[in-house]
């Protein structure tokens, strides 16, 4: 006689299916918004269903913050550090930016699951094994780690602002002093510094030239 299943396993559906659900609830609603019951109607299940792949609220959170985090583990890849690390913020910058409802989440949030805690472990060793000490490997990671969530949040917040052209802006650039404000002006005209790929490369290519410059020293 066949084993009876779980009402979990009769839902047909997957912890990573249960969390890439919530990401999207998140991205449409925000994550105040974000209740166990609602994501259960999201998925066509009873709220306590959910609880066989996330005990808990928190847990539910938590396993977010893994799944954006999982995205850029694949950024550790062999070779040269500064490759791998420039890798890194790369792919946890497309992962914040497919998913602006989880930024709240990864900035505030600590890494506690296994999965995200992988992630960290293989960056740490990488920058180890090419001679970091650990401390210093530590703070590499976290100073990468958070500039990239505080570069993607500003674009998400900024976009709406940007892709608007609010005429008030225009107007108020208009009113400056080309004297007192030549290149800022000049910047506004011919679109200098407004790439946010351009100058997430830039700065992530300096912090980097940074590291190895301290290793050096």
């Amino acid at each position: 006689m066949a084993a009876k299943r779980t009402r979990a396993e009769r839902a047909g559906i997957s912890r990573e299916q249960v969390l890439d659900a919530a990401l999207a609830f998140a991205d449409r609603e925000g994550v105040a918004a974000l209740s166990m019951r609602k994501l259960g109607a999201e998925l066509g299940v009873e709220a306590m269903t959910l609880y066989h792949y996330v005990p808990n609220k928190d847990a539910l959170l938590d396993g977010m913050v893994e799944r954006v985090m999982s995205r850029a583990d694949t950024g550790f890849a062999d070779g040269p550090w500064q490759i791998a690390i420039r890798d890194y913020a790369r792919a946890l910058r497309a992962a914040l930016l497919e998913h602006p409802g989880s930024l709240p989440l990864v900035a505030a949030r600590p890494a506690v699951t296994p999965r995200t805690l992988q992630t960290a472990e293989r960056g740490l060793k990488l920058l180890v094994d090419s001679g970091f000490e650990l401390g210093t490997a530590l703070d590499a990671l976290n100073a990468i780690t958070l500039f990239v969530v505080a570069h993607a949040n500003s674009e998400v917040r900024t976009a709406p602002v940007n892709e608007a052209e609010e005429p008030g802006s225009i107007e108020f650039l208009k009113s400056l002093d080309p004297a007192e404000f030549p290149l800022i002006l000049r910047a506004a005209q011919t679109s200098a510094g407004t790439d946010d790929h351009a100058r997430f490369d830039f700065a992530i290519a300096a912090m980097i030239h940074g590291f190895a410059t301290v290793m050096e020293v």
